[in-house]
Order: structure tokens, then C-alpha cells, then sequence
């Protein structure tokens, strides 16, 4: 199905339209592949069965930016950070990628003051955008091992 449905999916799509940024121009997946049952926090196993598929979405995109959404995608880069203490700042991995960590719309329906920084937060998001990066290109010596930490 369709990524960030229902109220939350609402929620995002008007934060993007504010923030200038169509939907249909980026890639919105999901750390699962299938929703977990009552819509429940996913469990250490599901994130670590589906993560080769994340991994590999993120290879093959190559973006310049991802946003994560949430503590558990944040968490998937950098576990030892709380959300709370990280978003809304923009941190470069290694590849030149820059990871925006912010809050889930789903909080943000749930708590007005999530909700304000997580508006802040998007209007932000377009100059992030606009800041030049340098992707560092993939090598030969590269591993599988090395690309599955920087990602």
C-alpha cells in the first residue's frame, strides 16, 4: 500500500505542500514492508528483517537528503541518539548524505507542541534542500558490510 495513509498520511502531505515540496517528487517508503498488527511499534526483529530492503532502496536512490520521520528510522541511522535531542538538524553521513531527522506526523497529530516544531521543521526543510552537498561516489572498494552502517 501506499506509504503515510490515513491522518498521518494527511498530516504529511499538507507539511510538504507548505514546505513547497510536491509528494509525487519524493520517494516516501516505510522502515517496514508490512504494517505491523494494531498498527503497533515495530518489534527489533521486524526492523532487523526488513532492513536489507531499506538499505537497498537507499543504495539504489542514492538520495541527497533523507528525512526520517519518527524516533524508530531515526534510531536506524543513529541508535544511540534521542530524537528529541536531534531534530530538525541536518547531519551529514560520510557520503555526503545529509539525514534530517524530525518528528512522525503522527505525534505531531497527537501533541500540538510536536506538531509546531514539526511544522518548523519542514519550512526548514526546503533550505536544506536548496544547501549544496557533495555526494562522495561509490568505489570498487566499497563493501557491502561498510554500505549497510553508512546507511
Amino acid at each position: 500500500g501506499k506509504p503515510f495513509a490515513g491522518r498521518a498520511g494527511s498530516l504529511l502531505d499538507e507539511l510538504l505542500i507548505r514546505s513547497g515540496i510536491e509528494r509525487s517528487k519524493v520517494y516516501i517508503t516505510n522502515m517496514l514492508k508490512c504494517r505491523p498488527p494494531k498498527n503497533r511499534d515495530p518489534l527489533p526483529d521486524e526492523l532487523k528483517a526488513c532492513g536489507p530492503y531499506l538499505n537497498k532502496q537507499i543504495e539504489l536512490i542514492n538520495p541527497k537528503i533523507i528525512v526520517t520521520l519518527g524516533r524508530f528510522s531515526f534510531a536506524w541511522f543513529f541508535p544511540d541518539i534521542p530524537i528529541g535531542e536531534a531534530r530538525g538538524k541536518p547531519i551529514n553521513l560520510e557520503n555526503g548524505t545529509v539525514v534530517y531527522p524530525m518528528y512522525h506526523p503522527a505525534a505531531a497529530l497527537r501533541n500540538g507542541k510536536i506538531r509546531q516544531k514539526a511544522e518548523q521543521d519542514f519550512l526548514n526543510l526546503q533550505k536544506i534542500i536548496s544547501t549544496p552537498t557533495t555526494k562522495v561516489p561509490k568505489t570498487a572498494n566499497d563493501t557491502k558490510e561498510t554500505q549497510m552502517r553508512m546507511f
